[in-house]
């Protein structure tokens, strides 16, 4: 329950800086998506709120847990946009944005054992 919980608390604070300062967000949509990069910036924001509300309860942990596995999967593009964009950036920002690439899997992970480990007959 403790990975379920931690898993909620990172996705919430990602939610929430999303929209407190969502211009960091906005530069890595990848250009393909139609429309304004705000929108995806808040619609992802929201996403990662409700998915770390969904963490957070043991009955909705399953559900939750398979959701946020596919979520981040789906925003990988957003990360490889952003190494490719960031390839002449500062070393430190460089480090930052491919680092960002091989962390996917152990959230996919971390996200499928929450879902796992979800509510099941009563227990948590």
């Amino acid at each position: 329950m403790r990975a379920a919980l931690t898993l909620a608390a990172l996705l919430g604070a990602a939610g929430i800086t999303h929209f407190a300062k969502p211009e960091p967000y906005d530069a890595i949509v990848p250009r393909s998506l139609p429309g304004p990069a705000r929108a995806y910036t808040y619609a992802s924001g929201a996403c990662e709120l409700a998915l770390a509300a969904g963490l957070a309860h043991p009955r909705t942990r399953r559900a939750a847990g398979l959701a946020a596995a596919g979520f981040f999967v789906a925003v990988f593009p957003a990360n490889v946009r952003m190494a490719v964009d960031w390839r002449h950036a500062s070393p430190a920002k460089r480090a930052i944005a491919w680092g960002r690439l091989p962390l996917q899997v152990p959230l996919v992970w971390w996200a499928l054992r929450a879902a796992r480990r979800g509510w099941i007959g009563g227990r948590s």
